[in-house]
């Protein structure tokens, strides 16, 4: 259903059973999958595209022009995947020459006033709570959960399974299965209630568990710290996993164990 109240372009491309609620507005280089809602007062810009079944609530904005200087107008896209939820006042700005599109994957659910900026890549099943704003070229690996108004740094990257507490800065990067917090924000165990609710076994868990123990609470420095798990830790995907996120890391990653913190519980 397409309201007459609303502005869709004849060029913009809309799939079967795609609603369309009054005020929104829909430009003429549009892609909506099958199933999507447009909600009052939303506005999908030239380059987005959607897959099946996605919301836009009131006010958001997709693919809009990148906020960096650097832009000059250069085609680009904003790619948004299936069964994704972009809440109230959102805002996703499409892509600049450097990657050339702004990527966020299967269900997720983008929460009211989140910005996500030029060229980031959200992967699948993600959650961003409220006010959550990524600069220009994050990456935010599948399954990772950011609390209501954290603001993470360009070209930051945050791992699988990773939980970051509300209200903190990363300026780091964020190894999978981490669970994060403090200021600075600093590594405060593995987030083991996700993993449990994503069907890890007890077994996996406490195998992740040591080997954040020897990366984060041994003491040594990160790159002798993953030696010793090599050699200690029998090879599975999960140590790998993090292994080769910690080395591949180009902004570093965050700070170790703080055990002066280790009471304050993660919201």
């Amino acid at each position: 259903m397409i309201s007459k109240l609303a502005y869709v372009d004849p060029k913009a491309q809309l799939g079967k059973n795609v609603t369309v609620e009054p005020f929104a507005y829909i430009a003429g280089d549009v892609v909506l999958g099958d199933g999507c809602w447009v909600g009052p007062g939303a506005v999908i810009l030239d380059g987005a595209r959607l897959g099946k079944n996605c919301k836009v609530h009131t006010a958001a904005v997709v693919a809009g022009v990148p906020q960096d200087l650097k832009f000059k107008g250069e085609y680009t896209t904003a790619v948004i995947g299936d069964n994704t939820t972009i809440r109230e006042c959102a805002t996703i700005s499409r892509g600049t020459a450097a990657k050339g599109t702004t990527v966020v994957g299967n269900n997720t659910l983008i929460m009211a006033y989140v910005h996500v900026g030029h060229d980031c890549v959200v992967g699948n099943n993600c959650v961003l709570v409220n006010r959550v704003s990524l600069a220009g070229e994050v990456e935010v690996d599948d399954w990772a959960i950011l609390g209501g108004h954290v603001a993470v740094h360009q070209f930051c990257r945050i791992g699988a399974h990773a939980m970051v507490s509300g209200g903190s800065l990363v300026s780091k990067d964020i190894p999978p299965f981490v669970k994060a917090a403090h200021l600075p924000l600093s590594f405060v165990g593995a987030n083991f209630i996700g993993l449990r609710r994503r069907g890890f076994t007890s077994e996996k868990i406490g195998e992740i568990q040591e080997i954040f123990r020897l990366i984060f609470q041994s003491g040594f420095g990160y790159s002798r710290a993953c030696d010793m798990v090599l050699e200690q830790v029998p090879y599975s995907e999960e140590r790998d996993m993090i292994i080769r996120f910690i080395r591949e890391s180009k902004r570093g990653i965050l700070k170790p164990y703080n055990a002066s913190k280790a009471g304050e519980e993660l919201e």
